[in-house]
């Protein structure tokens, strides 16, 4: 079968920098490959993941349908992740074969634009500090597992800490009230200063849907009109992340960050 069978390959530091970055990212796809390793042709993307994958420390797996049309997705492999002692390991999925409809892919290529976006490109005079993931909730006090952490540097010296909330509307809106109540009590109790050692956050939601924005928005909206961003992918695709469309939990304009 295609891509099976092992073969040895020299690694370079460009392969390094794409190994280790999947320990964040997860997932990657052929166009984000070419981002984070800088390949400048498709072609050649094509070839180094295909050999990669042959050497086994990437599996390679399918997303789509045969109707609609399939890509493919590539994840570390054990022997990836041990070899560049990733915080998290492959996911699990048949190797070389078509998944539809897998959810846990369309959320993380949605938490991976926003980190390409932060890190690869960035505003003017703004930097990606750090970048963190959670696997299990931040205490057993505040039961909240973000979908990332992230600070941004400026150029003045000032940090910009953010969590990072994706949804794709599988959640309850009762899912949402509790994660308000959280954020707004990881705000205000001085917990997150003593965790994260930046004086407040913001809490930046990108959804895939205005209405879902703005469902999520009036329930914000109830509690508070502080701490949250709201935007779309469709809205951020069609300008970029540092754009002005991003939202408050009231008034209507859409504000850069």
């Amino acid at each position: 079968m295609l891509g099976t069978k092992r073969i040895g390959v020299v690694l370079q530091d460009r392969d390094r920098h794409l190994l280790k970055e999947l320990g964040v990212l997860r997932i990657i796809d052929r166009e984000t490959a070419k981002v984070v390793a800088g390949f400048k042709s498709t072609r050649r993307a094509n070839c180094r993941l295909l050999q990669l994958t042959r050497s086994g420390l990437l599996r390679r797996f399918f997303v789509g349908s045969v109707a609609h049309g399939r890509k493919a997705v590539y994840t570390l492999s054990a022997k990836g992740a041990n070899l560049t002692s990733a915080h998290f390991a492959g996911i699990h999925r048949p190797s070389s074969r078509l998944v539809v409809g897998d959810r846990f892919v369309e959320h993380q290529s949605g938490i991976n634009d926003v980190y390409l976006a932060v890190k690869y490109f960035p505003a003017p005079d703004v930097r990606l500090g750090r970048w963190l993931a959670f696997s299990r909730s931040l205490s057993e006090a505040i039961k909240l597992t973000p979908d990332g952490y992230f600070e941004l540097q400026r150029s003045g010296g000032a940090v910009q800490a953010a969590f990072l909330e994706v949804d794709l509307g599988t959640e309850a809106l009762q899912v949402w009230q509790q994660k308000i109540a959280y954020y707004l009590q990881l705000a205000l109790s001085g917990d997150f200063q003593k965790r994260f050692q930046q004086p407040q956050f913001r809490v930046l939601v990108v959804c895939n849907s205005e209405r879902r924005v703005h469902n999520i928005r009036t329930a914000i909206a109830k509690q508070t009109d502080k701490i949250f961003w709201f935007s779309t992918f469709a809205f951020i695709q069609r300008s970029d992340f540092w754009s002005p469309v991003w939202l408050r939990p009231t008034g209507a304009q859409r504000l850069a960050l």
